[in-house]
């Protein structure tokens, strides 16, 4: 087993506690300590003290068995018997994304709680599950994006060995893993990285306080710490793909971008595997960078998520004007987002005062990532209300079928494909001080939604998570067990749609939509009035329909 070591640059002294036994470190090159005189055993809790002080978790702790708070416990990286040998990973073309949160997809709420609806996930045509950041954080629930020890699974959801084992069922069922990580802060609660070392610079700024120091004095171990941590996540734990968290929030002006550093990253480590593995970032920009080649002057990663898309089409079908959905609501920019994803391509925001975003020219589709739910569309609402509150099941309909008809990279959100009842809201477990901050703070941020105080649900009340779990019992419910049904047709649909050619789209009348593209063409009434659907072009037959929506392919046999 290797010994013990950390970086701490500028201490003048480091311990290790393994056990209860504190045995001095050596200071060596680089502002690293060593510790040759005891073996980082499987199992061991272990911390580190600086200068005489408390003892803290270690920063790249592969375990955090009590929370943030508590000791790390030392993990043999090779203890599972993988099952996957044979595993290549997937391509993200023609990829359908499912999109979930561990602590409230199964009633156990953990990764071997997850495992027990793999089935449901093949069964429905999905090929790649995203999920949640799972990196320790404080208390048995939240979000995942106020992690703070970000090597170690978090505890409540079944730790290093449970992550392992819903990967490796995941695969055996044919299906990519992508993991949310968050490179961009940590969170509040437990985050001691600072006492060890430069990790947080004031040269920039974000939304949640100092910057990571991704470009400054001794910013080279930072940089290799989230490298690192990237590679981590491939290597040990199979992972196929990783999604960027808000990228807009990463500042860094080195020669080569952090971005680009992680890719390569990923993708080295994935071919020492064999497999394939890929970067997707989270970003409103509107920025081709992030996805053009480096050659081109890019940053390399696989794909972006769009925001516009989902903004253009839940703006036309709900009639939400109020927050950022002022800058949408006219037919014409949901064309815009059907034929090319981004709307703001240079275009003047309203609600920004500025213009955003350029052209995504000669952008392949698969680089757009786009939903009609995720995670911020549903529990960043005040009440978390899913879209089936908001329209009537054959609307539903309409929406889904221009998502997984679409060119781009559809992504769907954890039980958006039976209209599930349950909402997903914000929730919490801080210690009093910060959680009732976080309660009020919650609650003031939509102001600018017209969202009044009291329809806003405590994040730190228990009741908030227990009431995001999904209801699995409703699947085979009418109505939820025919949503389901258009939604498995659909992504069957999908895999018979050849990718490539134009995406040409019309709007012969009020309230229709059509859109052609080569293999497939979708009508839409997107009116609340009755509807006489377009006949299908000669040579082609209705391959799905309902009340608002007729989806016609070539009729071709053989």
């Amino acid at each position: 087993m290797r010994p013990f070591d950390v970086w701490a640059p500028g201490k003048s002294r480091v311990d290790v506690v393994v056990d209860g036994r504190r045995a001095a470190m050596e200071r060596v090159d680089g502002g690293w300590w060593v510790s040759r005189d005891v073996e980082a055993r499987a199992g061991a809790r272990y911390g580190f003290s600086l200068d005489g002080g408390p003892v803290r978790p270690d920063p790249r702790s592969p375990s955090q068995p009590d929370g943030v708070f508590g000791l790390s416990e030392v993990v043999d990286a090779g203890g599972h018997g993988w099952a996957d040998a044979g595993w290549r990973g997937l391509g993200l073309p023609g990829l359908v994304f499912y999109e979930l949160h561990v602590g409230t997809f199964s009633a156990a709420g953990t990764f071997d709680g997850a495992i027990e609806h793999i089935p449901q996930l093949v069964e429905l045509g999905v090929g790649a599950v995203e999920l949640m950041p799972v990196a320790e954080f404080a208390g048995d629930r939240g979000w995942g994006y106020d992690g703070v020890d970000l090597f170690a699974p978090h505890h409540a959801y079944g730790g290093p060995a449970g992550l392992r084992r819903f990967v490796d069922a995941c695969h055996q069922a044919g299906l990519a893993v992508v993991l949310d990580v968050v490179y961009n802060h940590l969170g509040p609660a437990g985050n001691f990285l600072s006492e060890f070392g430069p990790y947080f610079t004031d040269r920039h700024r974000t939304p949640w306080g100092p910057a990571v120091n991704f470009d400054g004095p001794d910013s080279l171990e930072v940089r290799r710490f989230v490298v690192d941590n990237a590679a981590m996540w491939i290597r040990d734990y199979h992972v196929d793909g990783l999604r960027l968290d808000a990228v807009l929030a990463i500042v860094d002006r080195s020669a080569i971008n952090i971005l680009e550093e992680i890719n390569n990253a990923v993708i080295a480590t994935g071919h020492e595997l064999g497999r394939t593995a890929f970067v997707v970032a989270e970003s409103a920009l509107n920025e081709p960078r992030f996805v053009r080649p480096v050659e081109a002057g890019g940053y390399g990663l696989a794909a972006a998520w769009d925001d516009d898309w989902h903004h253009a089409l839940h703006a036309v079908l709900t009639g939400e004007r109020q927050g950022y959905y002022e800058d949408f609501g006219s037919i014409d920019q949901l064309a815009k987002a059907l034929r090319q994803a981004w709307v703001y391509d240079g275009v003047r925001s309203k609600h920004r005062g500025a213009v955003r975003g350029r052209s995504p020219r000669g952008l392949e589709p698969h680089r757009f990532v786009i939903a009609l739910q995720n995670h911020d569309q549903v529990g960043n609402r005040a009440a978390g209300e899913r879209l089936a509150a908001l329209l009537p099941p054959r609307k539903l309909k309409v929406a889904a079928a221009l998502l997984l008809t679409s060119p781009f990279t559809p992504l769907l959100f954890q039980g958006e494909e039976w209209a599930a009842t349950t909402p997903f809201q914000f929730f919490t477990d801080h210690e009093a001080g910060l959680g009732r901050a976080v309660s009020s703070g919650r609650r003031a941020e939509f102001a600018a939604f017209g969202w009044k105080p009291g329809d806003v649900p405590d994040p730190q009340d228990p009741a908030t998570f227990e009431r995001s779990k999904l209801a699995w019992q409703e699947i085979d419910r009418p109505p939820h067990a025919e949503m389901r049904d258009w939604y498995r047709r659909l992504i069957a649909l999908r895999k018979t749609i050849r990718d490539g050619g134009e995406v040409i789209v019309e709007c012969p009348k009020p309230g229709e939509v059509l859109v052609r593209r080569p293999g497939v063409t979708v009508a839409v009434n997107l009116g609340d009035a009755g509807w006489t659907p377009p006949p299908p072009l000669p040579g082609w037959r209705v391959a799905m329909a309902s009340e608002d929506v007729v989806i016609s392919v070539p009729d071709v046999v053989g």
